[in-house]
């Protein structure tokens, strides 16, 4: 009688293979971590000096406004002055106060001008997201392609419109080419396409809604942020623009605050006293951006919110 044959190994006492371990040995999780920090440290360095680069210029015009003239032209320090209250009564005593009426003009030009291209360039994108119609492909490469063109080669085309239609040296004149940016349309379709689902626009189309009070209602509050991002870049390129109104504008009651912050530089060759409205009036002029900042970051901060809980 036979008795059976076990293959080597595969009884009781054979060896069995390794099976790797649940976790990691410390001294292991310890160096991944510091290789992980290591390769951190180039990313943040490259940010804090592309910070520093911005930030210093900004830093030495808010501390060049705190000093006297005599300040101003024998040291070039990092350390504040004691006379900003004189420069400031100085700057909005300058011309009869023209620099408030500048600041108003700048606020006209980026506030309402950035309010209404945003309103037309969510319109479109919203149209271009979300209707199939013929040309639509072609029509938006050709407005995506105005987006390669320097403003600076649109600006004399539009001065001859302008003109032909009676509107230089108008506040029109500025605001009406600003109407239409490409890059927002861009923008605006990028964020239609991945915020507003077409599956809720069909909704409500079959419970019979209409086509406007479906952008009204569904599209707007659904690309909302998108619109505060597109209203703070058309704001910024709308408050530092000098080109345009260069060009439109002849009257200084018209000029915005760049516009006339350059005019008073340009006599300042003449009258050294000058420089000191200009620094000041500039260090003034950058704290609206910074205000428009500060309150519109909180709904960039909703909109990440968001994403990461449909996520």
């Amino acid at each position: 009688m036979t008795t059976p044959t076990t293959a080597p190994g595969a009884g009781h006492g054979a060896a069995r293979p390794a099976t790797p371990t649940r976790h990691a040995r410390p001294e292991d999780r310890r160096t991944a971590r510091q290789a992980h920090q290591r390769a951190k440290i180039l990313p943040t360095a490259l940010l804090l000096l592309g910070a520093f680069y911005c930030l210093v210029p900004v830093a030495w015009i808010v501390v060049a406004a705190t000093k006297s003239r005599a300040e101003l032209f024998s040291t070039f320090t990092f350390q504040p002055g004691t006379s900003l209250l004189d420069n400031l009564r100085e700057l909005f005593a300058h011309n009869d106060g023209l620099y408030g009426q500048w600041a108003l003009n700048s606020l006209l030009y980026a506030g309402v001008g950035s309010l209404l291209c945003t309103l037309v360039s969510t319109a479109a994108g919203y149209a271009f997201s979300r209707y199939a119609f013929p040309g639509r492909d072609a029509l938006f490469y050709v407005i995506l392609a105005g987006v390669l063109l320097p403003g600076m080669t649109l600006a004399i085309p539009q001065y001859l419109l302008m003109s032909e239609i009676g509107m230089v040296g108008s506040h029109w004149s500025v605001l009406l080419p600003g109407l239409i940016s490409p890059f927002a349309i861009y923008l605006a379709r990028i964020y239609a396409d991945a915020s507003v689902p077409a599956a809720i626009i069909e909704s409500a189309r079959i419970d019979g809604a209409g086509e406007l009070r479906i952008f009204t209602t569904i599209g707007l509050p659904m690309m909302f942020p998108g619109m505060v991002t597109i209203f703070m870049l058309q704001f910024v390129g709308a408050w530092n623009n000098l080109l345009l109104p260069f060009i439109m504008l002849s009257d200084e009651s018209r000029y915005p605050i760049n516009l006339g912050l350059y005019t008073v530089l340009s006599k300042g060759s003449g009258e050294p006293s000058l420089y000191g409205v200009a620094i000041t009036g500039t260090a003034v002029s950058i704290l609206p951006l910074i205000a428009l900042l500060l309150f519109l970051q909180r709904y960039w901060r909703l909109d990440m919110i968001s994403g990461g809980l449909r996520g």
